[in-house]
């Protein structure tokens, strides 16, 4: 009979936490010491010496936030590079070649009135005649909704409104003279016509409507701000498309635009004020 005193079976030991610890024989074979099998909260490491356990930042938030410089460098440098290749007729006008071809040979095997009429209706909608009047809509709903709920500069949005129409011929017309782009149909420009690079109807359906957007979305929910923009992208995409069809614009005419009035609509979102009411600092009332 074995009289050496046996260990007593402790399965538990207490800890500060007031949380079990196993331990014995069981528990603790094979490993170096003899230490719980998890790590203890306090010991983990994280991503920051001073917040322990702290997870990684998300991968999709990170790029988000490095990606937002990049979409005005890539305007820029689209606008840039197209430019220079309508100034020197560079190889990549061909690009505008071959789109012809295939919405010219796209539209003779479908041979549809309904596309064609589409085509026309869409590019009349950046028309001055009706592009601005639709900005200057915007423009006084923002002014009207900002003065009801008692903001200080409630006349910021239709001076905004009133400064895009202005601006959109200085943008364009000077451009158009400058460049003197024939058509598509390869005429050459007469002493009275300005050129078609880049698309005046593209660069005011853009400007028009994406200020539009960008102003009542200032006075709107969240939801409503999706919309808005959602809204003003296909505009001004059905607009620049319907030119390509209707056989009115080159494609690099309508994506020079489109930098163009994404770069003006990017510096004015980073340059409007928030809403503020008069007597509250720092108290924004949009909604």
């Amino acid at each position: 009979m074995d009289s050496e005193p046996q260990p007593l079976a402790v399965p538990y030991a207490g800890r500060e936490d007031n949380q079990a610890v196993p331990r014995g024989a069981a528990h603790t074979e094979g490993r170096s010491t003899d230490r719980p099998t998890h790590t203890p909260r306090d010991a983990r490491n994280g991503d920051h010496q001073s917040r322990p356990g702290a997870l990684p930042p998300a991968p999709g938030r990170l790029s988000r936030v490095l990606g937002r410089p990049a979409v005005p460098v890539l305007l820029a440098v689209v606008l840039v590079v197209v430019s220079w290749q309508v100034a020197v007729d560079g190889p990549l006008l061909g690009l505008d070649r071959w789109a012809r071809s295939a919405v010219r040979e796209t539209r003779h095997e479908l041979h549809s009135a309904l596309l064609n009429h589409l085509g026309k209706a869409l590019s009349d909608l950046g028309g001055g005649a009706v592009a601005v009047p639709v900005l200057f809509l915007g423009g006084a709903v923002a002014a009207w909704r900002d003065r009801l709920a008692g903001v200080s500069r409630w006349w910021l949005p239709g001076a905004v409104a009133v400064l895009t129409a202005g601006l959109i011929p200085l943008l364009v017309v000077p451009a158009k003279a400058w460049f003197a782009r024939p058509g598509p149909f390869g005429l050459p420009l007469a002493a009275d016509q300005w050129g078609w690079y880049p698309s005046g109807h593209t660069a005011t359906a853009t400007l028009a409507y994406g200020v539009a957007a960008l102003l009542l979305a200032r006075t709107a929910g969240p939801r409503s701000r999706r919309r808005l923009a959602e809204g003003a992208a296909l505009l001004s995409a059905g607009v620049g498309l319907g030119l390509v069809w209707s056989d009115y614009h080159w494609l690099l005419d309508v994506v020079a635009s489109w930098c163009l009035g994404g770069l003006v609509l990017l510096a004015l979102a980073r340059w409007l004020p928030a809403r503020r009411r008069p007597g509250g600092p720092g108290s924004p009332t949009g909604r």
